[in-house]
């Protein structure tokens, strides 16, 4: 499993992305910017990103660079899910987003994922743990009697 990178056109192994001066400004564009801003789609192939930035990728390219690396499926982030997790067609590729209620305001579910060398995709729905936001009181439960409660940002 390859976790928490997507994936690039200029990019087909890993060898690749441990090449990479991971130490610097995010680029326009290139393999640092893919690696940041790409994101799976069920189409196939490469596509323009509606981020503006990156790629999007469909199951082929990913089953395409888990076989050619020797791995099980590429396990990503970065990307709102309001499931906590989602996975691509052939279960190549999961996008797991760990910040619940994102910016206070998505109402989304998180996820996190344990899995070790015996995981296997078919397997991973049960390596996955779901949660929602901490009501406001759990996240704030003292006010001075009187005081406006604090924002939550």
């Amino acid at each position: 499993m390859w976790n928490g990178a997507q994936l690039s056109p200029s990019i087909e192994t890993i060898d690749d992305i441990r090449q990479l001066d991971r130490i610097q400004e995010v680029p326009h564009e290139g393999p640092m910017t893919d690696l940041l801003w790409s994101d799976p789609e069920n189409s196939l192939g490469w596509g323009i990103s509606p981020r503006g930035a990156g790629h999007t990728f469909g199951p082929d390219v990913t089953k395409e660079f888990c076989h050619r690396n020797g791995l099980k499926c590429v396990c990503r982030a970065h990307q709102l899910v309001m499931a906590g997790t989602d996975w691509n067609d052939n279960r190549s590729a999961v996008t797991l987003f760990s910040a619940p209620n994102y910016c206070y305001r998505c109402g989304n579910i998180a996820a996190i994922m344990s899995v070790d060398e015996n995981s296997t995709p078919d397997m991973m729905d049960e390596c996955v743990q779901t949660f929602e936001s901490a009501p406001m009181e759990a996240r704030y439960p003292e006010k001075p009697q009187g005081a406006p409660r604090p924002r939550p940002f």
